[in-house]
């Protein structure tokens, strides 16, 4: 996979995303959002937006790997979170900083009134490319 990073001078230089990310490569992989269940189903970190978020990067991780692919290959991630504010953004920031590599990929976040199931904070897609 090829992948450039471009963060435009016209554009303001986000924190913990790139403005775009060209990339090119022969497999696209979708990984659907991921929530904070376990393998059992089971809520992780029932009112935690940190242990959830670490539970969807996880979960995130599983999914990828089965592609054969890694952080590294995410070209875009989509963010919702159940009635977001901003001083949030903190703590999905320190998560997400384990997982993905120095040049993020592009990403959305979306404030949301509700995700699938009642107690989960967070869910996160991800589109990536691998070779």
């Amino acid at each position: 996979m090829q992948k450039e990073i471009l963060n435009p001078p016209e554009l303001f230089r986000g924190v913990g995303f790139s403005q775009v990310v060209a990339a090119r490569g022969s497999r696209v992989v979708f990984v659907s959002g991921q929530i904070a269940l376990d393998r059992e189903g089971n809520l992780v970190g029932p009112g935690d937006l940190a242990a959830q978020t670490r539970r969807v990067f996880e979960n995130l991780r599983a999914g990828l790997a089965a592609a054969g692919a890694g952080f590294g290959d995410v070209v875009k991630l989509n963010y919702y979170v159940v009635g977001f504010r901003p001083e949030q953004l903190a703590v999905i920031r320190e998560v997400r900083g384990r997982y993905l590599p120095a040049e993020p990929p592009a990403s959305t976040l979306v404030g949301v009134t509700a995700l699938a199931m009642d107690g989960l904070l967070i869910e996160v897609e991800a589109i990536a490319l691998t070779d």
